[in-house]
């Protein structure tokens, strides 16, 4: 299957959804501003870019099932000099041509084309409360509509979030998805590598940032979100992003980065020694994540629920900071009193796919922890971080240590498939790798 083939499957399944008696409608993601007139490279909505392929702003989609024109693209029109500055538009032509639109208009008559489709429709599937400017134009075109009932014409009694309907079809990944994914593991797990070959004390941490976004570039992909590298104290932040400091000789490196590649993310963490060698509480608490991570990766099967795989990291790492002596009583004990939050503040994964917080939802019809199925990729995480909130309740040693170890899982019909696993995880693999440079 071709990506445009991909895009027309998922719109007719969508249809199928919806039902003949409604019309769904998709605004493209806007344009950001990066300072004054600058703005940030173009990214689409990706429910828009599941649905369409299609990567110009100021767009609008219409899904309408039984009509005349049951997909429809209002785009920007073509501008000769508009284009000079800011690039090739495809308009309308390009809209019905490239990417299979029915019917394709200017997107300065939505105001006049949108009432039209949204008539004698029971059911509006619009994701209201996204976008005010965008609730108003289509609150507008429903009031347009409402407005003709002498003449006959009703407007949509039901209104619905798309999300119930096309997140569940995000959830598990086709083929074609997968084909996106694997490749976009394949760069990032190369990055990573080569960033542990690379990697000295006396570096910055930008300099591991960017030895990552060359490679993604000079393989046709893109940051998939803004990288973590965290040296040192640095690797205690979850969300840290100044990536500034210097790489000191003895400390860990925290690296949490992952390509978007044709809109399919990979998200992988390591952690390893900046000078090549884990010193012993290093390689101590070390042993204790990886320990976790790997039984937590080991269960992914299908019928297994997602919170069973944070659970079991819950348990191997509270045993392990039990031994380490950083917590004292209990396994369980400690499990029901939270003691290992200080230690390990978040959960052990989320969904992977079109985002990097991919979409889906984690609990089931009855509002159970959802089972794991055949399609669906979930990151496994687990990490225990020494920030300075410990400072006076733990061994000095292990002080500032920030460890996490992640990798992308994908559910298959018999157990699993590790997305991630060429980037070297096992303590001997990395030192060797970083020895060997």
């Amino acid at each position: 299957m071709n990506a445009q083939e991909f895009y027309k499957n998922n719109r007719r399944r969508l249809m199928e959804q919806m039902g003949p008696d409604a019309v769904a409608v998709f605004f493209a993601a806007p344009e950001c501003t990066y300072s004054h007139d600058v703005h940030y490279v173009y990214r689409q909505h990706s429910d828009f870019y599941y649905l369409t392929g299609f990567n110009e702003p100021n767009s609008v989609l219409i899904l309408a099932p039984g009509h005349d024109h049951p997909y429809t693209l209002l785009v920007m029109p073509r501008d000769l000099e508009k284009e000079i500055w800011n690039g090739f538009r495809y308009g309308t032509d390009g809209a019905k041509q490239d990417f299979g639109a029915s019917a394709a208009y200017p997107i300065d008559q939505l105001r006049e084309i949108l009432p039209g489709y949204l008539a004698d429709r029971q059911h509006l599937y619009f994701a209201f409360g996204k976008s005010a400017e965008h609730d108003q134009q289509v609150f507008a075109a429903l009031n347009s509509v409402r407005g003709q009932i002498r003449k006959g014409v009703r407007a949509p009694k039901h209104l619905h979030d798309p999300a119930i309907l096309l997140h569940e079809m995000r959830l598990f990944k086709q083929p074609y998805e997968l084909e996106q994914m694997r490749r976009a593991a394949e760069i990032s797990a190369e990055a990573h590598s080569a960033l542990m070959r690379q990697i000295k004390p006396g570096m910055y941490e930008y300099h591991a940032e960017a030895i990552l976004e060359h490679h993604f570039r000079a393989n046709n992909a893109r940051m998939g979100y803004p990288a973590i590298v965290g040296a040192g104290l640095n690797g205690t932040i979850l969300h840290y992003i100044q990536n500034n400091a210097e790489l000191r000789d003895g400390d860990l490196l925290l690296v949490d980065s992952g390509a978007e590649y044709h809109y399919y993310n990979a998200d992988i963490t390591r952690t390893f020694p900046i000078n090549g060698r884990f010193s012993a509480p290093q390689r101590a608490l070390y042993e204790v994540v990886l320990a976790a991570q790997k039984a937590c990766v080991d269960m992914i099967k299908p019928g297994i629920r997602f919170t069973d795989v944070h659970h079991k990291a819950v348990e191997i790492m509270t045993e392990g900071l039990i031994e380490l002596k950083l917590l004292s009583g209990q396994r369980d004990d400690l499990i029901a009193q939270g003691a290992y939050q200080k230690f390990f503040m978040h959960k052990t994964g989320h969904w992977l796919g079109g985002d990097v917080h991919d979409m889906g939802d984690y609990l089931d019809a009855e509002g159970l922890s959802r089972k794991l199925e055949p399609g669906m990729v979930t990151t496994v995480e687990p990490g225990l971080y020494v920030g300075p909130h410990l400072s006076a309740e733990v061994d000095r040693a292990y002080h500032h240590l920030g460890i996490r170890i992640e990798d992308d899982i994908l559910v298959t019909e018999s157990g699993h498939e590790n997305l991630t696993a060429a980037v070297p995880r096992e303590i001997d693999a990395i030192e060797a790798l970083m020895q060997a440079a």
